[in-house]
């Protein structure tokens, strides 16, 4: 005999029972886990089938951010002093790294939007929309890795202890770009301002941070570097790919542990906001 599962919708506050909540996320990330990867390939048969250059799309972006600015240092426009790798090379791995945080801060959001028309018709685990979207994060940061690696390989940068690292610091880059997608999916589901600013933060947001340019200490670059939290990240994780000592361990776990901190309480707001954003969608 085939049990029946039956979810109860009562008109009480989720928050009243928050234990309960947590549990009932959980059941249905679960849940979701197989249509997450249906959702998966779906989009990513679909998002590079009509298009002339297919996967290529997959790293272009960071490439051409960093050969822009390889060009101005090459063409002495700019002074960038870097230690230990060619400036080339720290271009190259700065902007692959920080797309992988871009990919993970946009994802919640693109994923929900194109999930609208089955999330109104259809009742299924919506965490599973964004457990798709978050596949295909995954898939592009191994793209990006290998292309890391290719970096690596071709400029003969040396390999330290500190290498093994770096599966830590992606996933902290990882964590704290979903973090943030997360938060403001409902904002942008409401309102496509949102959505169509994420890209332009991300662009200015990457001049504030040392994605092309080494930490400085002064000023306010010096400043911004400090505070910046996705500063540690980006410096962790290039550290560990140049063989550099790993200078700012204790920001990276405090980042990391505040991003994972925030995919719960977003998910905790994911879920009590899901209702009426599909009813406002369904109207």
């Amino acid at each position: 005999m085939t049990s029946i599962h039956r979810k109860v919708y009562t008109p009480e506050p989720l928050l009243r029972h928050p234990v309960v909540m947590l549990r009932e996320i959980a059941q249905d990330v679960w849940a979701g886990r197989e249509l997450a990867w249906r959702l998966f390939l779906r989009d990513l048969r679909a998002g590079y089938r009509q298009t002339l250059l297919g996967y290529v799309w997959a790293f272009l972006p960071p490439l051409v951010a960093a050969a822009t600015f390889i060009f101005l240092q090459s063409q002495g426009i700019t002074r960038i002093e870097v230690v230990g790798v060619p400036y080339a090379a720290f271009a190259l791995t700065g902007t692959l790294l920080w797309q992988i945080f871009v990919d993970a801060l946009v994802s919640p959001s693109a994923s929900f939007g194109a999930a609208k028309a089955m999330l109104v018709k259809i009742n299924f685990p919506r965490e599973a929309v964004l457990m798709g979207g978050f596949y295909m994060v995954l898939f592009n940061a191994a793209i990006r890795l290998v292309l890391i690696a290719a970096v690596v390989i071709l400029w003969r940068i040396p390999v330290s202890p500190s290498l093994a690292f770096l599966p830590v610091a992606i996933l902290g880059l990882l964590a704290a770009g979903f973090a943030i997608g997360v938060f403001i999916t409902p904002i942008s589901s409401l309102y496509g301002d949102a959505a169509r600013a994420i890209p332009i933060v991300a662009g200015f947001w990457m001049l504030l941070t040392p994605v092309v340019y080494p930490p400085q200490t002064g000023g306010i670059a010096g400043w911004l570097a400090t505070w910046n939290p996705i500063s540690p990240l980006i410096i962790t994780a290039r550290e560990c790919l140049t063989a550099q000592p790993l200078s700012v361990l204790g920001p990276f776990f405090l980042v990391t542990a505040g991003s994972l901190i925030v995919i719960l309480l977003g998910l905790i707001g994911f879920r009590i906001a899901m209702p009426h954003l599909i009813e406002r969608m369904g109207g």
